[in-house]
């Protein structure tokens, strides 16, 4: 009995190449609609699926495959007897191989200005249920959805004269795969379409695609890959950034990075700004008149954290900033873009990463989530995106002047990034000490205040919780501090506040903590 292969695709990638191969070795080929025009059009022989079912397409080509004739081909169990014997009466033909790719959903909803029924239009019913058919019965249907395995289907026909079975396994668990990720991101999409967005629904199901294979993970014994989410919308995604320079991105770096990101959206384009990210925490952020001051301004904050790190700048690096940041080694500036004065300085350093990425002061969205794995579940909450001076109350004698309360702002939006229990001290429109990730939050202030030096005295503090004693106001008013933001909350509250009076200190509660894990 001649072969027989089912193609219907939307992706015609290679699909010309791939029924040519297949006639070749004698397989009629069946296929539908736009590729049997293709297929036509290339010389190649193709028989319309509605000769085989004896039905026309219909309802504007919604139907055309849903038919007992294509699936019982599909389904039939060859070494099942009860199985030939009534395909051999119904007079159905076996079909051996399926090549099929679904509506292109995800490109339909990228596109600006989709309407719902042009979205609902391109959700594929026939394709997923003939894929899903072909898996279910792997064993003897080679079902591919994927392009770039016609020619390892093609090699092992014409080698092998059959497609082997540990390959048929992996092309159906493949399919399975596809049509999840595509159900999700339906699923995704219509939810967003719905009167009232549930934040949290009871099913959730998220699809991602690989965008890379990494070296290795956070560290070298660790394998890794890069996965970005499958229909992203938003401009400021570290995902969208795109890579004009230096070496593979890893891990650690595509993390830093997008930790360095998320501090510079806190700033928007107002005002020149640099941040400088080392190990996930904000080393040192600077504002400027220009580029270059608010970049000099972040590396003075801490010239030896730098080192090593990751710069994010919210404008074009012209040949000024470039000079000064080709000064050290850094593994990946980024940026919204950069003057061609500055990609020949900086390109001469081979292994400088340069990331370009035009959108990144793009605020978040509210309905971005932060998720984070634990073992056996995920937890998902929305993103900590509350304006940075709302809900803010003085709660000492002295309130801060104009230029502290600027510069507490500053404080507020910084530390919110930095891992708790965090502390940051700034003056002048600059980071000049940042105490990440203690276990108390004491600690965290004496790494700050050492980091800071004398450069303490006149500056400005925020802290990421509340303070539950007096200890840390009275460690701050030892060094210079002249004003403090805080979440306030504590049972102990009035005692900073008293410890703040006493010393001349503004002190500021914002009601709102900072925690980051």
């Amino acid at each position: 009995m001649k072969k027989r292969a089912l193609l219907s695709v939307s992706d015609k990638t290679g699909i010309v190449e791939f029924a040519g191969g297949l006639v070749k070795l004698g397989y009629e080929v069946v296929s539908t609609g736009g590729t049997a025009k293709t297929l036509s059009e290339a010389g190649i022989p193709n028989t319309e699926v509605s000769s085989i079912t004896g039905f026309p397409e219909c309802l504007d080509g919604r139907v055309k495959t849903l038919h007992p004739m294509v699936h019982a081909g599909i389904l039939a169990i060859r070494d099942n007897p009860d199985h030939i014997s009534q395909i051999e009466a119904l007079g159905v033909g076996l079909i051996d191989i399926v090549a099929i790719n679904l509506y292109p959903f995800k490109q339909t909803i990228m596109r600006e200005g989709v309407t719902l029924p042009q979205a609902i239009e391109n959700i594929d019913i026939g394709g997923p249920t003939m894929i899903r058919a072909a898996a279910k019965n792997w064993q003897d249907v080679a079902v591919i959805v994927d392009p770039a395995d016609y020619p390892a289907v093609l090699c092992q026909l014409e080698e092998e004269g059959e497609v082997p079975r540990e390959l048929k396994f992996r092309l159906a668990a493949k399919v399975f795969e596809q049509t999840a990720a595509y159900d999700a991101l339906i699923a995704a999409y219509l939810r967003t379409k719905l009167p009232e967005v549930p934040l949290f629904p009871e099913q959730l199901t998220l699809t991602y695609e690989k965008a890379q294979d990494m070296r290795y993970g956070e560290n070298p014994h660790q394998e890794a890959a890069f996965y970005t989410e499958s229909a992203s919308l938003w401009p400021n995604v570290i995902a969208k950034a795109v890579q004009l320079h230096g070496k593979e991105l890893s891990f650690n770096n595509i993390n830093d990075a997008n930790g360095a990101l998320d501090v510079l959206k806190e700033f928007g384009e107002d005002v020149p700004c640099a941040v400088a990210v080392k190990h996930a925490n904000p080393c040192g952020v600077g504002l400027g008149d220009t580029l270059l001051a608010a970049y000099t301004n972040a590396h003075d904050a801490d010239p030896v954290s730098i080192f090593g790190g990751i710069v994010a700048l919210n404008r074009e690096v012209d040949e000024a900033a470039a000079q000064k940041l080709g000064e050290i080694f850094l593994e990946i500036i980024l940026a919204p873009g950069f003057s061609p004065e500055a990609l020949e300085i900086l390109t001469e350093k081979k292994n400088l990463r340069l990331l370009a990425l035009p959108g990144l002061t793009c605020p978040n969205s509210y309905d971005m989530m932060d998720t984070k794995k634990v073992a056996g579940g995920l937890l998902i909450q929305g993103l900590d995106a509350v304006p940075p001076d709302e809900g803010i109350s003085v709660v000492t004698k002295r309130a801060p002047t104009k230029a502290e309360m600027a510069e507490l702002i500053f404080a507020w939006k910084v530390v919110k990034h930095v891992k708790s229990n965090g502390i940051v001290i700034a003056r002048g429109g600059s980071t000049v000490g940042v105490g990440p990730g203690q276990t108390n939050r004491v600690t965290a202030l004496e790494l700050a205040l050492k980091y800071a030096g004398s450069r303490a005295a006149g500056s400005v503090m925020a802290s990421d919780g509340f303070f539950p004693f007096s200890d840390c106001v009275e460690l701050a008013a030892g060094a210079g501090i002249s004003a403090i933001i805080q979440p306030g909350g504590a049972m102990r509250d009035e005692e900073s506040i008293a410890a703040c009076d006493a010393a001349g200190i503004a002190m500021v509660f914002t009601g709102r903590r900072h925690f980051k894990h």
